[in-house]
């Protein structure tokens, strides 16, 4: 079973148990789903969901912040939630050390040598780590690598 499918079965199952901040938030992921779907004119893959699912989570998180920022401890909560429920779905993430051994690879079969080759290597290194390690933590260890 595909994570879509996954999903939609998550879904009708959370309607069945009533847990409405579950099935609100992959509601919402569905949603981003069909929109890609539709714009698109195409099936979605792992890869696709897995990138809507980590902007959602980003999204979330930001949400998170600003919501703690204003004092608003119930929304706090909420977003929680949801930032488990969307963990649940999404691959282990990557610790420091086998993020930073997949860089060096990726580095060396760019042959990058300074930070002009940046751009090259954040491209491959998406590729190559998917959706195990945001981009701001890609970023800050090729800065440290190329350096």
């Amino acid at each position: 079973m595909n994570l879509k499918e996954q999903i939609k079965a998550d879904v009708k199952d959370a309607m069945r148990a009533k847990e409405v901040v579950k099935r609100n938030t992959l509601r919402n992921i569905q949603a981003a789903i069909k929109q890609i779907e539709v714009d698109e004119r195409r099936d979605v893959t792992n890869s696709d969901v897995e990138s809507i699912m980590m902007k959602y989570l980003k999204q979330r998180e930001d949400a998170k912040v600003q919501f703690g920022d204003a004092g608003r401890d119930d929304l706090v909560e909420k977003e929680d939630a949801e930032i488990a429920i969307i963990q649940a779905y999404l691959p282990e993430p990557m610790d420091d050390v086998e993020l930073e051994s997949v860089l060096k690879e990726v580095i060396t079969s760019v042959a990058a040598q300074s930070m002009k080759d940046m751009g090259k290597v954040m491209g491959a290194a998406k590729s190559a780590i998917g959706s195990r390690a945001d981009g701001g933590r890609i970023n800050v260890m090729v800065k440290k690598l190329l350096v």
